[in-house]
């Protein structure tokens, strides 16, 4: 019997995918539910399918070259790592969030300024260089891409940037350290992927998980 791979992301998704799993009787072994736990490769109750919990940026990689059949990711990834190797099956419409620009509340920035020729070269802290960079050649101006993996909020009152291009769920972290949101990007869910290759070999068996999760979100 071929066994499948499901990657799912480690923090917040994780802990909103557990009641879907649930639901699709697809129950991990429990130590999947203690986020202190370093396993990264867990057991489900169904003989052909484990999960493997990794960050979510890695999801898309693990799922795009092969080493899962399935993953959920959000379309954040997708949109940074465009992939026709990856297949987005589902909007589970779970890690409800959004990519936004955002500033420093002192910095006397507004969105109509962004488009502004006296504004058209702008210094952006983001981890997602291919959307800021194609979101602000669209406005028609000259972003200089800085690539930050963390503690992107702090970056403006460093002077490193002018602006962050991040995910905002609640606003409370921009609230925090004094920034503002300036405009939303694109709206982010998460969403069941599948890798090209193996839902043509295995489509019966891949496409039974599908429906099991499908029926049940």
């Amino acid at each position: 019997m071929k066994k499948f791979l499901f990657a799912v992301p480690k923090g917040r998704i994780s802990e909103e995918l557990n009641p879907l799993l649930k639901k699709s009787d697809i129950i991990p072994e429990s130590d999947f539910f203690d986020e202190s736990s370093r396993k990264i490769i867990f057991k489900t109750n169904r003989e052909n399918l484990e999960i493997i919990k990794v960050r979510s940026f890695d999801v898309a990689t693990f799922v795009k070259f092969g080493g899962a059949d399935l993953g959920v990711c959000g379309r954040d990834v997708l949109e940074e790592f465009p992939s026709k190797e990856i297949f987005p099956i589902l909007d589970l419409g779970i890690g409800k969030c959004r990519l936004s620009i955002a500033t420093k509340k002192d910095q006397r920035l507004t969105t109509y300024d962004l488009r502004l020729t006296t504004n058209s070269h702008l210094r952006v802290a983001t981890k997602y260089p291919t959307i800021a960079s194609k979101y602000f050649s669209t406005l028609g101006v000259q972003a200089e891409i800085i690539k930050l993996n963390g503690s992107i909020e702090i970056a403006p009152s460093l002077n490193l940037c002018d602006v962050i291009v991040d995910l905002v769920s609640s606003g409370k972290t921009l609230i925090e350290n004094d920034m503002v949101e300036l405009e939303k990007i694109l709206d982010v869910t998460s969403h069941l992927i599948v890798n090209r290759t193996s839902f043509k070999t295995a489509n019966h068996e891949i496409n039974q998980i599908i429906k099991i999760i499908d029926e049940t979100r």
